[in-house]
């Protein structure tokens, strides 16, 4: 009997509820389809936590984390919990399980199914055949900088947020940019806001000498206002870019609609020895519960778990083929449904794809 791959389960708040049992669902037909041995534990984090214990990332919830082989997550927050301090709003729980688990890389495919080049406010010419790698900084920059916080002086308030990057902070992060790039096409665009910024300056200049490990790889440079508006005016020149933690969460953003719909879009969170897998769009409030969610980007992070946490790149291509089979013959949840295709829910949809992977 092979090895037993333990992965804890976090569905979080609003649609994650529903996206990751569906998920589940896809995982454990594609294990027994190969003989993959998978066990799955559930705990509460974010605002569900906050309810049932008062806390975004209970201690039993990160023990569970640390424990396993890997993490899936559906999406936290919600208007809910809105008013609570920063220190114990649901997206604490992502920060802390990101620092804990010390996953200081997200890796963000951005490839455009055929099927959906006219969901995309973008023309077709434009995005037909794109395929980016959005590899984002994790742990640190404005997120976790300090000092932070908000304080009254001389009769007012003052927000603080400062952004940090240490030498070995890039040094880690560009050379995780350069080897996923060596397995692609070999170019890699590190974005930053080097004409105005201290930390940019030093990041542009620790990612050029770590180049000089890579020469095999082509590196270019791009201020971040640039970049956002190169996306959109030619996104195909982009193979890697590489880029901080806040510059990465705004781009990858933009970015996934180039594809047709944010919740078309995976995403990997490695460095420490746990990866955490989940899809990058939010818990959608507005329609959870309501099987309006759309499922795949959750299931295509299952297929990223099977590539990067267990090296089975078998079983992630058949998820990626089951889902691309899908959308080939017209089924479409409401965020990417156009007249003439066949309206499905956050259920039906996933029974489409597991059909075509049994």
């Amino acid at each position: 009997m092979g090895k037993t791959y333990k992965i804890a389960v976090f569905p979080g708040d609003g649609i994650g509820k529903e996206i990751v049992p569906q998920a589940l669902r896809v995982l454990n037909a594609v294990a027994s389809k190969h003989n993959i041995n998978i066990k799955t534990a559930d705990a509460l984090i974010g605002g569900s936590a906050i309810d049932e214990f008062g806390m975004p990332l209970p201690e039993d919830s990160l023990n569970l984390a640390l424990n396993s082989d890997a993490v899936l997550l559906g999406a936290v927050g919600g208007p809910k919990w809105e008013g609570l301090d920063y220190s114990v709003r649901p997206e604490r729980a992502l920060l802390g399980l990101r620092e804990k688990l010390r996953l200081y890389g997200n890796l963000r495919p951005v490839k455009l199914f055929s099927a959906l080049a006219d969901a995309s406010s973008l023309k077709r010419e434009v995005i037909d055949g794109i395929d980016i790698m959005v590899i984002r900084e994790l742990t640190g920059g404005i997120y976790f900088g300090k000092p932070r916080g908000i304080e009254k002086t001389d009769g007012q308030e003052k927000g603080i947020n400062t952004e940090v990057y240490t030498t070995s902070e890039i040094e880690r992060i560009a050379r995780l940019a350069f080897e996923v790039a060596r397995g692609r096409r070999k170019n890699v665009c590190s974005v930053d806001k080097a004409n105005v910024l201290e930390s940019s300056e030093l990041w542009r200049r620790i990612v050029s000498n770590v180049h000089k490990e890579y020469k095999d790889v082509e590196l270019t440079h791009m201020y971040v206002d640039n970049c956002s508006m190169q996306l959109i005016r030619y996104p195909k020149q982009f193979d890697v870019i590489l880029t901080t933690n806040m510059f990465g969460d705004i781009l990858s953003d933009e970015a996934a609609m180039l594809t047709g719909s944010i919740g078309m879009l995976p995403s990997a969170s490695i460095g420490g020895d746990v990866a955490m897998y989940e899809p990058i769009h939010g818990s959608a409030p507005d329609i959870a519960g309501q099987d309006k969610a759309n499922p795949i980007a959750t299931i295509l992070s299952v297929g990223m778990m099977f590539k990067y946490s267990f090296k089975l790149d078998g079983a992630c291509s058949v998820i990626d083929t089951a889902v691309t089979r899908v959308l080939e013959k017209g089924y479409r949840t409401p965020d990417i449904w156009s007249a003439g295709q066949k309206l499905t829910g956050t259920r039906e949809m996933t029974d489409l794809i597991l059909n075509e992977i049994e």
